[in-house]
């Protein structure tokens, strides 16, 4: 191995493919934590209601979710759940959901640590003033702890973005996927793997970075 030469002069007439993948990869990346976020302030608000039948459900999604791998999962959702639905869904389809949901559960704690840790006078005053629950929660208790909730949602998303590595074992055309590709045609995996590798770092690193910023302005 001492004696490999590495060249990735050929990575040039892939760079079309590369691009394509990572376009695939922000693309479900951004889906999956936006379907995700909805999830888990939906799921939040059921923990947080009070209504037994309605809060131990989530509470045991939530639960499912966080432990276990998102790989069997995302396995689970594309061989067995259509076995048991009787539904054929695409691998897009599989992935999305599962995702979506596995990111979900996150964010429904994240939400869930962030609306608890706001002052409870605050919607005790506004429903004195005649404001229902749902509306001291969306205009009084969510905007005020969002601000605290940002940067643990800026890093469950940045952990989303890490998951869509995994649509790969799906065959769908995420970087990942393309990689392998490349690595086939050309049986070159360590250049390709580097620059994949070095992609995901390049994208990675102002979002991790935001996210510092923000913990410390929160601090």
């Amino acid at each position: 191995m001492s004696g490999y030469v590495w060249d990735f002069s050929f990575l040039v007439e892939y760079k079309s493919l590369l691009l394509t993948g990572l376009g695939y990869t922000l693309l479900y990346t951004l889906i999956c934590v936006l379907l995700g976020m909805l999830v888990g302030v939906l799921a939040a608000c059921a923990r947080l209601s009070g209504t037994r039948w309605l809060s131990a459900p989530v509470r045991a999604y939530v639960e499912v979710f966080r432990c276990t791998p998102v790989l069997v999962q995302l396995v689970w959702f594309y061989y067995a759940l259509p076995v048991l639905t009787g539904v054929e869904i695409s691998a897009m389809t599989a992935a999305v959901l599962c995702l979506s949901l596995y990111g979900g559960a996150f964010y429904a704690e994240i939400f869930r640590g962030g609306i608890i840790s706001m002052e409870r006078g605050q919607g005790d005053a506004a429903r004195a003033l005649g404001m229902r629950g749902y509306q001291v929660m969306w205009w009084i208790i969510l905007p005020q702890a969002f601000k605290r909730m940002v940067p643990p949602l800026v890093n469950q998303s940045i952990m989303q973005l890490k998951n869509t590595s995994l649509l790969s074992v799906l065959a769908l055309p995420d970087l990942l996927y393309q990689g392998q590709v490349i690595a086939h045609d050309n049986y070159r995996p360590l250049e390709v793997y580097t620059v994949i590798a070095v992609i995901y770092f390049i994208v990675l690193l102002p979002a991790t970075m935001l996210a510092r910023r923000l913990e410390q302005r929160t601090g």
